[in-house]
């Protein structure tokens, strides 16, 4: 299906790409998704729904979601903004350079979910400030490396700044006692990389 050009706006494009990015999600998550107020979001995921591109979901996991036209719509607007901004090659850099510090994250993330106790590694009940403190300290050293890559993909294409904002939030929580924002909450720093990953797929259409 081609995307009504009445309806391309940055924010229905927005609303659209954080579906495809994030699945099924509530208003309120669009929200923190894409900063848009939840009335905007939820004007734009109307227009969208009238287009057949989105569609509410109720049920055990109630929400919003893409169609297979929106799936399809999403490919088609992402590939002409990049195309049409020329960003392709920068975004492909700063790609290549998230893939590089993806692995740490991913073994960040394990050693926050898991610690050695007496030599055996069990579930991380966080009962140990000071083992805490340290994966939070490599967190917030892989965070200044990542914000350079950050850096290059807004300069690039600027929605990519959403990114920085939620990383930067999710990490300062977590550093002030609100350990779910490490891996545990949808807004945690783990879920937040996760979508900017997915992201960067979906733009450049590769496939994991």
């Amino acid at each position: 299906m081609t995307w009504p050009e009445a309806r391309a706006t940055d924010a229905g494009l927005l609303v659209l790409h954080a579906l495809r990015c994030a699945g099924t999600i509530s208003l309120a998550r669009l929200h923190a998704i894409t900063g848009l107020d939840e009335s905007d979001a939820e004007s734009e995921l109307i227009d969208l729904g009238g287009d057949g591109l989105v569609t509410r979901l109720s049920g055990d996991m109630p929400g919003w979601s893409l169609t297979d036209a929106g799936r399809a719509a999403d490919a088609e607007r992402i590939t002409h903004e990049l195309e049409a901004a020329g960003a392709r090659e920068r975004v492909t850099a700063a790609y290549e350079r998230f893939l590089v510090l993806n692995p740490e994250l991913l073994d960040l993330c394990t050693a926050w979910q898991l610690r050695p106790v007496d030599g055996v590694m069990s579930v991380n009940d966080h009962s140990d400030p000071g083992y805490d403190s340290r994966v939070l300290a490599r967190f917030a050293d892989l965070d200044r490396r990542a914000a350079v890559v950050g850096a290059e993909l807004s300069a690039a294409l600027p929605r990519f700044g959403r990114y920085r904002v939620r990383l930067t939030e999710a990490l300062e929580r977590a550093a002030s006692g609100r350990l779910e924002y490490v891996a545990d909450s949808t807004a945690s720093y783990h879920i937040v990389w996760a979508e900017l990953h997915e992201d960067l797929l979906a733009t450049l259409g590769l496939r994991r």
